[in-house]
């Protein structure tokens, strides 16, 4: 390395801490990998199996977690393991009233189900079916989690507590932290629903490809390697709604609480979904996708095939970087390893730019160029709702240190910002006061 590259190097001050190892979400990919090779083998493709699937997925990491990372120690666990428990007779009270916060939310997450019909119906059945399943054991569990967790918490009453205090007529509550504890339930409770719905669907469709197919097929091959960039991102993402635990780390430290967040957040999943057939941001009007465009072309076919499947993959890529703690709408913690040490939105930047690709919405069967107008100028709109979302979260998250000095850090040296400067710094700038010359 030159002297002048060494220089360089050294003035670009390290990155900050990921609040996430990069090995958690590797582990939790491997097992997900493991398995589907056994599901695959056996033809083990039911919603059960699926289920199988999210925890192979999740064992790992709550293992390398715990017995690697040691993340159960961090400071910002609030716990204290170095003392004795405290003696369930001087927190008994506590943890009473947190349970009773504890099973009122889920009591109230459950009759917002029963209300809103389209949980009903589809693919949500099978998340219902789960939740019915599991209540009884969570419910049990629940008291043993709490009393057990309320002996080592440095501050037991957490927003549960209020919330619990509230109901109960007891002194002490605070309004804040209670919309906080009901803000963070509700991202758990509409995202967790939808997490599961979607669980068995993928899940199916890969494991039951017929790989003799693939061979000699762009076409096939790159959907199957899209197809399983999508299990493994709803699989992680399932893992990280559902293990919102202190012990992990994984706790929400704060849930978004500006109404513009949660709109934008919102208008992007069912049954609120504005981009989904017949919606208002429908951009499919006489479309065809790029396979029937690039149809006849087989070295363009296999080149967009690698272009989407790569596209898919950082979406994927940045959900496994997560680890346990994915989540919408929600601060658990800074992540600035992965593709987060490129672009603070991975995810969004990827999922448009396959958008855009996948539909060419420029390109209309009808050959009616209103169509294609339409379709281009619903697309950017569409676009422009994740750059909303992403500036939303934002805010939110500027309320974490870390993510301040992430997000400072990222505007001075990112490979992104480096190559903009460089960009910019190819063209001469303009003097104040001195006009342009003209031809």
């Amino acid at each position: 390395m030159s002297t002048h590259s060494q220089s360089a190097a050294s003035e670009i001050p390290p990155r900050p801490k990921s609040a996430v190892s990069g090995w958690v979400g590797l582990v939790g990919l491997l097992g997900m990998v493991t398995w589907t090779s056994i599901a695959i083998n056996r033809g083990l493709s039911g919603p059960g199996w699926a289920l199988v699937n999210v925890l192979c997925c999740g064992i790992p990491m709550v293992l390398w977690s715990v017995l690697v990372d040691k993340v159960h120690r961090n400071p910002s666990t609030g716990i204290d393991w170095d003392s004795p428990p405290k003696p369930v007779s001087e927190i008994i009270d506590t943890s009473l009233t947190k349970l009773a916060g504890l099973w009122a939310t889920w009591a109230l997450i459950a009759g917002l189900y029963c209300i809103f019909r389209w949980y009903w119906r589809g693919p949500y059945l099978f998340a219902m079916e789960f939740y019915t399943m599991a209540a009884v054991p969570v419910f049990l569990m629940s008291i043993v989690y709490i009393i057990w967790l309320d002996r080592r918490l440095i501050e037991p009453r957490d927003g549960t507590w209020h919330f619990g205090a509230l109901l109960m007529g007891q002194e002490g509550y605070r309004m804040d932290a209670i919309l906080s504890h009901l803000r963070s339930w509700a991202v758990k409770g509409f995202f967790t629903a939808f997490m599961l719905s979607i669980v068995p669907g993928g899940y199916a469709q890969f494991v039951t490809t017929d790989f003799s197919a693939l061979a000699g097929d762009p076409v096939k091959l790159g959907r199957w390697l899209i197809t399983l960039m999508f299990l493994i991102d709803v699989a992680m993402a399932t893992v990280g709604y559902m293990l919102t635990m202190r012990p992990l780390d994984s706790h929400i430290r704060s849930a978004n609480p500006y109404m513009q967040g949660w709109v934008a957040a919102l208008m992007c999943y069912p049954p609120f979904i504005l981009m989904g057939a017949g919606s208002p941001l429908d951009y499919h009007q006489g479309t065809a996708d790029w396979t029937y465009w690039l149809d006849g072309n087989p070295n363009a076919l296999l080149a967009m095939a690698i272009v989407m499947a790569i596209l898919t993959g950082i979406y994927a890529w940045a959900t496994v970087a997560f680890g346990l703690r994915f989540s919408n709408l929600t601060d658990r913690g800074t992540l600035t390893h992965g593709p987060y040490a490129w672009t603070k939105h991975p995810a969004y930047v990827s999922k448009n730019l396959f958008w855009w690709l996948e539909t060419l919405p420029f390109l209309v069967v009808t050959g009616n160029p209103v169509d294609s107008i339409r379709n281009t100028m619903i697309l950017a709109m569409v676009s422009g709702v994740y750059f909303w979302r992403a500036k939303t979260e934002e805010r939110h998250m500027s309320n974490d240190p870390a993510y301040v000095a992430y997000a400072a850090w990222m505007a001075q040296y990112s490979p992104m910002a480096r190559f903009l400067r460089g960009v910019k710094g190819l063209f001469p700038a303009r003097h104040k006061g001195v006009p342009a010359r003209t031809a």
